[in-house]
């Protein structure tokens, strides 16, 4: 079973209580979801392997280490996502980036796919789907399905918060997906929204509602 960390780091949870606010306003809200994106990807990224290299500085040889292995591809799932695609590439400019719009149904709450464009390599590199609520669950584990299909072997989800019910959806479809998130919140409502969650992430970034 993929694992589902919480990172409670003073920065990123600092920053996430400013989120749920509702009298911040979208300008500080998106410049703060690729903040917190930022160093959720740091501390997601730690796992990664490295190789010992040799360089030269302007006074003498020195030993460094450089990332080894797969390379990374950020998968945001469109719209809410671009902003945690924009600062995870603030972090990592050398990783490629595919994209995925999923509208979910309001009666159902199922999810529709309208796009998908992917880098052709994926199947060679590590997937980091990025979203900013794990809500339902049903765009996660339908985006990780359209990776997966295209030939993608490692794939992580990496959220702000999570509802118990997504994470549960995501485990049941994808039980080697690790889960990495600021916060699990207490439930989703009856129209699907995480309490007490911050809003739709989407409306508050792009000012649409």
């Amino acid at each position: 079973m993929g694992q589902v960390r919480v990172f409670d780091h003073p920065l990123i949870q600092h920053k996430l209580t400013i989120l749920r606010d509702r009298r911040t306003g979208h300008k500080e809200f998106r410049e703060l979801v690729e903040e917190v994106a930022m160093l959720m990807a740091f501390e997601a990224t730690g796992d990664l392997p490295i190789r010992t290299v040799e360089v030269s500085t302007p006074l003498a040889p020195a030993r460094g280490a450089t990332i080894a292995g797969r390379e990374i591809a950020v998968v945001p799932i469109l719209r809410a996502g671009l902003p945690m695609e924009a600062g995870l590439l603030r972090l990592i400019p050398t990783a490629r980036a595919g994209h995925i719009g999923i509208y979910r149904d309001p009666a159902p709450l199922e999810p529709h796919t309208y796009y998908c464009k992917l880098p052709s390599d994926i199947a060679d590199r590590q997937a980091l789907v990025v979203d900013p609520m794990l809500a339902t669950g049903g765009s996660a584990v339908e985006a990780i399905g359209l990776l997966k299909a295209r030939g993608a072997r490692v794939v992580r989800l990496m959220v702000l918060i999570a509802a118990p019910e997504g994470v549960r959806r995501v485990q049941e479809g994808h039980p080697d997906v690790d889960i990495y998130t600021a916060a699990v919140d207490e439930r989703l409502d009856d129209h699907g929204y995480i309490l007490p969650g911050l809003g739709d992430a989407g409306d508050r970034l792009y000012g649409t509602r």
